[in-house]
C-alpha cells in the first residue's frame, strides 16, 4: 500500500487510525455483552503487550489496549461502566492474578473461567522443570563418573518432546525415550504422569462434567503426595484457582476464541511487518476483527 499510494509506512498508520476513531463509535461494541474472554498478546520485541477483550458469543474483538496490568484492565472497566458491567455473566483469562484481581472486584456477578489449556500448560511447565533438575543432578555427579554422567544428561536433554506432547501424537523414537525415562529416571516419569492426569481432567469435562470435577479432586491429592516439590507447589496453585477450574469445567468455556483472534493480531502485525505505534495495530483489528463494515465512498 506504501508504495501503491506513494506515502510513508507511518501515514498509512496514521490513516488507519482516523478511520478507525471516525467508524469505531457509529456502532455500541458494547450492547448485549455478557460472556467474554480476556487475555495479553505480544505485538513487539521488548516485552510489548497488547490486552484484548473478545466477545465469546460472538467471536468479536471488542476493545484493546497497550499494556498488560490491571491498570490497562481497568481501562476497559471504566469505559463499560458498573451497569455494563453487572450484566456481564462469565469471563474467561488465563489465571493470571492481575485479570483476577480486576475482575473480581468489577464484575461481582460474573462467574470466572481459568482456560484449560493454560492449566494443562502449567503442568507442562512443571514437567520440564523437573526435567531440568534431574539434568543437573546428572552433571553435578562425581568426577570418576563424568563420562557416564554426560551421557546421561545428553539422553535427558533429548527427551523435551516425549514429556510434552500427547501421548498419542508421539513417534516411535519418542515412546521409546519414555519408556527409557520409565526405567531410569522414575521421578520424571511420574512428573509427565502428573501432567496427563491432569489433561485427562479437561478431556473428561467434554463428555461428563461430574467426572472431571472428581478426577480433577484426585489430581489434587495426588499431586499433594506425590513428593516432587514442583508438583506440590502446582497444586496450591490449582486448588487457588479451583473455583475458576471448576467453572470453566461446568460452563465448557475457554479461550480458544481468544487465542483465535490473538493469532490473528500476530498475522496482522507480520504482514506489516511491526508497526510503530500500538494505536495504528489496534486500529487495524478492530477494524478486521471487530465486526466493523465502514460505509466506502461511492459503494
Amino acid at each position: 500500500m506504501s508504495q501503491l499510494m506513494r506515502i510513508g509506512w507511518r501515514t498509512v498508520g496514521a490513516i488507519v487510525a482516523r478511520v478507525w476513531a471516525e467508524t469505531g463509535g457509529c456502532e455500541d461494541r458494547y450492547d448485549g455483552l455478557r460472556r467474554i474472554g480476556i487475555d495479553e498478546v505480544s505485538y513487539k520485541k521488548g516485552h510489548r503487550y497488547l490486552t484484548v477483550v473478545v466477545d465469546h458469543d460472538t467471536g468479536r474483538l471488542i476493545w484493546a489496549a497497550p499494556g498488560k496490568s490491571a491498570a490497562t484492565l481497568q481501562a476497559f472497566f471504566d469505559l463499560l461502566g458498573p451497569d455494563r458491567a453487572a450484566e456481564i455473566t462469565h469471563v474467561s483469562a488465563d489465571g493470571a492474578d492481575w485479570i483476577t484481581t480486576v475482575v473480581r472486584r468489577r464484575c461481582p456477578n460474573a462467574v470466572r473461567c481459568a482456560d484449560p489449556f493454560h492449566v494443562v500448560a502449567w503442568a507442562s511447565d512443571a514437567v520440564d522443570r523437573v526435567r531440568r533438575q534431574a539434568w543437573n543432578e546428572a552433571t553435578g555427579r562425581g568426577a570418576g563418573r563424568r563420562g557416564v554422567a554426560v551421557g546421561a544428561a545428553r539422553q535427558l536433554k533429548n527427551t523435551r518432546w516425549a514429556l510434552w506432547k500427547n501421548p498419542e501424537n508421539l513417534t516411535d523414537a519418542q515412546q521409546a525415550k519414555l519408556a527409557w525415562i520409565a526405567k531410569t529416571h522414575p521421578r520424571l516419569h511420574r512428573a509427565w504422569a502428573l501432567k496427563e492426569g491432569l489433561r485427562l481432567v479437561f478431556t473428561l469435562a467434554k463428555t461428563s462434567p461430574p467426572a472431571a470435577i472428581e478426577a480433577l479432586n484426585r489430581w489434587i491429592g495426588w499431586a499433594r503426595r506425590s513428593r516432587i516439590d514442583i508438583f506440590v507447589d502446582l497444586q496450591r496453585r490449582v486448588v487457588r484457582h479451583h473455583h475458576a477450574i471448576v467453572a470453566s469445567i461446568e460452563h465448557g468455556l475457554s479461550n480458544g476464541r481468544i487465542e483465535s483472534v490473538n493469532a490473528k493480531i500476530r498475522l496482522i502485525t507480520r504482514m506489516a511487518f511491526g508497526f510503530h505505534s500500538p494505536d495504528a495495530l489496534i486500529a487495524l483489528a478492530m477494524l478486521s476483527l471487530g465486526g466493523h463494515r465502514p460505509q466506502l465512498p461511492h459503494r
